[in-house]
Order: C-alpha cells, then structure tokens, then sequence
C-alpha cells in the first residue's frame, strides 16, 4: 500500500497518477554565490591593466635600446667617416699639407680632410679660410709662405710644431703671422689645434 500525498493520514491517493513522487529539494539562497558585480563602463578589471602595463614598459625599454645602441653605432660611424683615409706619415707632413689649403689653395674642405675628429668644425674652417680669403682681397697679389717646420715636442702620437706664416705682397709688403699647431696620430697625422704663436 502506498503513503498517502498529503498530510491527511486517511486520504488514499485517487489513482496511480497522484502516487507519491518525490519532490527535488529546494537550494537554500544563503549557500548560493554571489552574483558577479558588473564594472562600470569606464572601468577595467586590474589583471589586464597590470599585463598592459608590463607590455608598454617592455616596448618603452625595447625602443630605448634600440635608440642607444643605433645611436652609438651611428656616432662611432660618424667619428669612424671623419677621419676617414689616412692621415699623412709624419706630423711635419700633417702641418705643410694643412697650411697649403688653408693659405695657398684657401680650400676649406681640403683643410677639413687635414684635421682631427676633435677639431673638425666645417664652419669654424670654412670662417678661417674666408678671412684668410678676405685679408689677401685687400692686398695686391698676396703670396703666403712659412719658415721651415719646427718640432717643437713629440711623442708617439702627439706632437707640437711651430712655424711663422709670412704674406708678402706684389707691392713689397710683408707680415708675418707666428703659428702652434698640435698634431695628433690618428690613421695618420692630422691637425688638431692651431694658436698663435
């Protein structure tokens, strides 16, 4: 015999249809997780912020090291290019190949080609050899010469040399100009200071 459905210990079920079926247990909503809150649209989750973060500091640094090491390579390519050729075999070569652009042929290239990396300024040359240039305009027939070179100092990769520079003019004037040029051994001896007296 069956149990009764209801509560009612002399009801009797009406037919097999009403049998007693179990029913499925009820969840208890204090057991049940909490709903996940929803952002605000403007807001993201930390986890990504923090990966996005980590990703823009590796492409800061990645580009960072690229400009450093690319500008080093390129500054050394510079220095590398000027001073490219070879200087002259002797500093007094270095010194009689350098007054001769700058005096005689008053060609400022020719006289950049001459000097160290150090003193290679195309304008402060190509200013020198203009007012060379300007000076000679004032007199006629200007024709510059210098006393024998002078080594004054030397050691392996320096040396320091002396002469005195003397325009002479179709007119028979004459003015002297002493000189101090350092030369440095760099592929060669080149010029790389040049003072007065």
């Amino acid at each position: 015999m069956s149990q009764p459905v209801s509560g009612d210990p002399t009801s009797q079920p009406d037919g097999p249809a009403e049998a007693a079926i179990p029913s499925a247990p009820q969840p208890d909503p204090s057991a049940l997780p909490a709903p996940a809150t929803p952002y605000p649209p403007n807001q993201q989750s930390p986890a990504p912020r923090r990966r996005r973060g980590l990703l823009i500091a590796s492409i800061a640094l990645a580009a960072t090291l690229v400009l450093c090491l690319g500008g080093g390579v390129a500054a050394f390519l510079a220095v590398r290019a000027a001073e490219d050729g070879t200087g002259a075999e002797e500093p007094t070569a270095a010194v009689e190949e350098f007054l001769t652009a700058v005096y005689r042929d008053r060609d400022a290239a020719q006289a950049s080609s001459l000097v160290c990396s150090a003193a290679k300024d195309q304008v402060k040359i190509s200013a020198k050899v203009a007012e060379v240039e300007e000076y000679a305009a004032d007199y006629k027939k200007p024709y510059f010469r210098w006393s024998p070179l002078k080594v004054d100092d030397e050691t392996e990769d320096r040396a320091v040399i002396t002469t005195t520079v003397t325009m002479t003019t179709a007119d028979e004037k004459v003015a002297d100009l002493p000189l101090r040029l350092t030369v440095v051994k760099s592929m060669g001896w080149r010029v790389c200071e040049v003072a007065q007296g």
